[in-house]
């Protein structure tokens, strides 16, 4: 036995009086009104024939057609992502404050040393419904320094001559000069400075800070830069008293 498509009922009300209804119904009354009409369409049946079962079919079809909706449903409304706090690498080391607008308002955040990037800064009661509110923290790279991990990475020019005959080289910190030595034959093109990256955290480590030296014809010699930083001391004024 094979149902053929709704055609075979030309409008929904023919199809509602198909299923003995005189008018729409919805939900478990047209559900029931249908199972009482399928019945009593059945070939077997008193009064049925396959036609007969075949339309019922068809109008319950076409009544479906009919009730469904012609778009699909919106997604539910997901809550806004919360703003990511970008602190600069020595907001990161020292702490400090940091505006955050969230909201529509602006909150000036506390921000605590030792934050790494992916962790979360937690703001008490400043949610939209008055909870929490966890802000996922970015360490952006700034003032010469970028930070990974628990470390921070940072460039020094040093002269080439240096670094093919070896010496003294100072490298300006964000902790102050720190001084390294750099052997003939040996080009090394980073230095590890211990302990001067991120400060230890809770489960974190403390860091190190991790300088690439790249050469440059630019960067003045040890004897140049003993002679800049003199120049900057001693002014005229002073060498006149």
């Amino acid at each position: 036995m094979r149902a053929r498509s709704h055609s075979e009922v030309a409008s929904t009300r023919e199809a509602y009086a198909l299923l003995g209804l005189t008018g729409p119904a919805e939900g478990e009354a047209l559900s029931a009104a249908f199972r009482i009409a399928i019945k009593a369409a059945r070939p077997e049946a008193a009064g049925g024939s396959e036609a007969r079962f075949r339309r019922t079919i068809a109008a319950w079809r076409l009544i479906q057609m009919q009730d469904a909706p012609l778009v699909l449903a919106a997604p539910a409304t997901r809550p806004p992502a919360p703003p990511v706090l970008a602190i600069s690498p020595l907001d990161a080391l020292n702490g400090g404050a940091v505006k955050v607008r969230t909201n529509g308002r602006t909150l000036r955040v506390k921000v605590p040393a030792g934050l790494r990037t992916g962790e979360h800064l937690r703001l008490k009661s400043a949610g939209e419904d008055g909870g929490d509110l966890y802000l996922p923290v970015l360490v952006r790279g700034a003032d010469g320094l970028s930070a990974v991990g628990d470390d921070l990475y940072m460039t020094c020019s040093v002269p080439p001559r240096l670094l093919e005959d070896g010496g003294r080289l100072e490298v300006e910190t964000h902790a102050g000069p720190r001084l390294a030595w750099l052997v003939a034959g040996h080009q090394p093109l980073r230095l590890r400075l211990r302990g001067l990256g991120l400060p230890a955290r809770g489960t974190r480590p403390q860091g190190h800070l991790f300088v690439t030296l790249e050469p440059s014809e630019d960067a003045p010699s040890a004897a140049e830069d003993l002679l800049i930083r003199f120049t900057r001391v001693w002014t005229p004024d002073r060498l006149a008293a």
